[in-house]
């Protein structure tokens, strides 16, 4: 299969084109190597390569030709900084998704794995014992702000348990980032209709791994406390450290995409059908800093009370829809995956290089 992987020299993307080489697959990688994710140029991918943006139609137009299907994993990630970063999640993420599924419907391929997130969800699943399933609202600032972090039933102020959250959930996206990567869903499922095409959305969870990015204010969790630790710092913890995530190996996100991009032309035409993507062991984000930091070799992690009034609480997934329909399972435990994130190398980001 010829596979065109906008984003391919990213780093999940990366690791896709390298999947799908090792599968026997023809990858085409699409990048436009901007600055802010790339201010050292990377080695060339093991492909096809054409520095081109995803919102340019005419190279997105020549780099779909013997195309049979599209990974599309190019995007601007992480919460940001403030508001102001708004247009630029705006134009990398929505536009680019238009303009590429415009080109895809007139060169008539129909066949699209999307990078999903679970950021579309806002907070996770939560049971109150007296009202059942509940969906709490945003989290007030003066709550945080007097450490109160936990949301609260919104019918009776009891405390919540949070549990898995499936497919089939409703959206709520909460900052800036989870907006565009809603949109992203929807116009997806829109060109899906409009051409009979067939999508699918994996959502992932927390990804982390070699070849994150470091010391940028875009990147996961996972990177700032890997780059604090090379720095010889003490991970900073926010909140009380006892938020709930789901970490997944990048080396599983990527074979999750191989998997999909296998099945999707089995599913039902005019579709989008999303997918969690996670490990399906949840871990709080103070034992994630421990782990990464005795493994490391370096300063114990310092829980700091500070907040970011974007962020959830917890946010876990229920990934076996994944597993039942398209038989992926991952295959690095958190232990081995953040021993092994901890000796790994990451890659230059514009903050690191400035």
């Amino acid at each position: 299969m010829r596979v065109l992987v906008t984003g391919g020299a990213g780093f999940i993307g990366s690791h896709i084109v390298h999947a799908l080489t090792a599968l026997g697959h023809e990858p085409v990688v699409l990048d436009a190597l901007l600055p802010a994710a790339h201010p050292d140029p990377p080695a060339p991918p093991d492909a096809e390569f054409l520095r081109a943006d995803v919102r340019d139609a005419g190279a997105v137009r020549s780099a779909l030709r013997g195309v049979d299907a599209v990974c599309h994993q190019a995007a601007m990630v992480g919460l940001g900084k403030d508001f102001a970063d708004a247009p630029a999640y705006v134009g990398c993420n929505d536009l680019g998704t238009a303009v590429l599924l415009a080109e895809m419907a007139a060169a008539g391929v129909g066949e699209l794995v999307l990078a999903g997130s679970m950021v579309v969800y806002g907070e996770g699943r939560y049971t109150c014992g007296r009202h059942g399933t509940v969906r709490p609202g945003p989290r007030r600032a003066e709550d945080l702000a007097a450490g109160r972090f936990e949301p609260r039933c919104p019918d009776c102020g009891a405390a919540l348990a949070p549990g898995l959250v499936g497919e089939d959930a409703p959206t709520d996206p909460r900052n800036v980032y989870a907006t565009t990567k809603l949109a992203q869903e929807h116009l997806a499922a829109s060109w899906a209709r409009c051409v009979e095409g067939r999508a699918v959305s994996l959502r992932y969870h927390n990804v982390y791994g070699p070849g994150m990015p470091r010391d940028t204010p875009y990147a996961g969790v996972a990177s700032f406390f890997r780059s604090a630790l090379a720095r010889g710092e003490a991970p900073r913890v926010f909140e009380d450290g006892a938020q709930r995530r789901d970490f997944v190996h990048v080396g599983d996100v990527a074979a999750a995409n191989a998997v999909a991009l296998g099945a999707v032309g089995g599913l039902a035409p005019g579709t989008l059908t999303a997918y969690n993507t996670g490990s399906g062991d949840p871990h709080t984000v103070g034992e994630m800093a421990a782990a990464l930091a005795a493994a490391y070799g370096g300063p114990a992690p310092v829980v700091t009370g500070e907040f970011r009034l974007g962020d959830v609480r917890h946010v876990t997934a229920d990934s076996a829809r994944l597993r039942r329909e398209l038989g992926w399972r991952p295959q690095v435990g958190f232990g081995e995956g953040m021993a092994g994130f901890a000796r790994a190398g990451q890659r230059t980001s514009a903050a690191a290089a400035g």
